[in-house]
Order: structure tokens, then sequence, then C-alpha cells
């Protein structure tokens, strides 16, 4: 193994995603979008947070619920697709660093 093989090495362990650390954003943070922001989806993380932010503020005249209910169905499906975008996130990062 040479410097720059070793030198990707450590730059991938330093930059990895944790599936773990995914879940725990996803379970205590997840409507507002952290989840995906971490895991460098910063659009549709942002636009979840904005939706969810919205929704929050309108369920004063009871329209809100929608938006909250769209909210909390993107979130039950993200987890079941966390595993899968952490792996994504990954191996770009691996195929990156081994140009």
């Amino acid at each position: 193994m040479n410097a720059t093989d070793a030198r990707a090495m450590m730059r991938y362990d330093a930059e990895k995603k944790s599936l773990l650390v995914a879940y725990l954003l996803w379970f205590f943070l997840g409507y507002g979008g952290v989840h995906r922001m971490y895991l460098g989806r910063w659009i549709s993380g942002l636009f979840m947070l904005f939706t969810f932010g919205v929704s929050f503020l309108l369920t004063v005249v009871l329209v809100g619920y929608v938006g909250l209910a769209f909210i909390f169905l993107w979130w039950m499906v993200d987890a079941l697709l966390t595993a899968m975008m952490v792996q994504n996130h990954n191996s770009r990062l691996a195929a990156w660093l081994s140009r």
C-alpha cells in the first residue's frame, strides 16, 4: 500500500457516514429532514424542513394536518430508504477517492 492509498483510506474513514447516526437522526429529527441533510441530500432535506415548518404553523387553521400527514408518510418511507442512502453515499465517496 502506497502513501496515496493510505491517505485515501484515512479520508474515507473520516468522511464516511454512519448508519447508526443516520437512523438516530431519522428517529429524533427526521420530521425536519436532518437525516437527509446529514447524508448530503440537502434539497430534499430542506424541502422536508420547510414543509414541516409551514404545516406545523398551519395546524392553527387545521389545514396543516394534511402537510404533517405527508411528512409522516415520507418519514416512514425514509425508515426503509436510509440504509440505502448511507450505502450510496459511502459508495460514491469510495469511487471519488479511488480516482
